[in-house]
């Protein structure tokens, strides 16, 4: 009975990666349909992002069978209570993919983003692949190292999103209110999936570790 329990949070455990690569494409594309008003890009990581959802439902139907019929204590209950909020992220995450390809949507045939912020939006779409992409692998091999890393390329992003605000607040500023608008929005959909990679690691060093402590605190 023990080995198929292991072998149950196993499966908890590779669901939520596999859960990251998902999400990690759909950000590696709604980024590219963004830049370049791929209107079919668009569609399909719009379209996928119910893929996500489900898979977030089903594991923590799954999570909560397994707390209900096996009672786990210590480090099994925490390793199952923390899956549940870390599906959460990871689907919070697939959304923010999905409402970036919404705004690349929204103004097609146009490209959504202007020619001044085109490198600083692919630069946080990069990053915040990178961040998805070590994440999966902190969730993988319960690295608990890799998870510190995560912070400091959170502050990559922080520093592209300043970036953003600053090119807005600019007075040489030409391209309009709505255009400003979506430039706040789509930079605070990247901010926002970075932060929830963070409290993906964050919950992964507690679980290994035993502690909340963080490389910035």
């Amino acid at each position: 009975m023990r080995e198929q329990f292991q072998e149950e949070l196993d499966g908890v455990s590779a669901t939520l990666v596999q859960m990251a690569g998902l999400v990690k494409v759909a950000m590696e594309h709604a980024t590219t349909a963004l830049l370049t008003a791929d209107l079919t890009l668009a569609e399909k990581v719009i379209a996928d992002d119910s893929i996500i959802d489900d898979m977030q439902h089903e594991l923590d139907a799954r999570t909560i069978n397994l707390i209900a019929r096996q009672g786990p204590v210590a480090s099994d209950l925490r390793t199952l209570v923390t899956s549940l909020r870390m599906s959460a992220d990871l689907e919070r995450m697939g959304d923010l993919a999905h409402h970036i390809s919404k705004s690349a949507r929204m103004r097609y045939p146009a490209t959504a983003v202007p020619p001044e912020l085109a490198l600083t939006i692919e630069d946080m779409g990069r990053v915040c692949v990178k961040i998805i992409e070590k994440v999966a692998l902190v969730l993988q091999n319960r690295d608990a190292e890799r998870a510190l890393e995560v912070e400091k390329d959170d502050d990559e992003i922080d520093a592209l999103h300043r970036k953003i605000i600053q090119t807005l607040l600019d007075p040489k500023w030409t391209h309009g209110v709505e255009t400003a608008i979506d430039m706040t929005l789509l930079g605070r959909y990247y901010e926002r999936c970075a932060d929830h990679a963070v409290s993906i690691a964050r919950r992964v060093y507690f679980l290994v570790t035993g502690s909340y402590k963080t490389d910035s605190n």
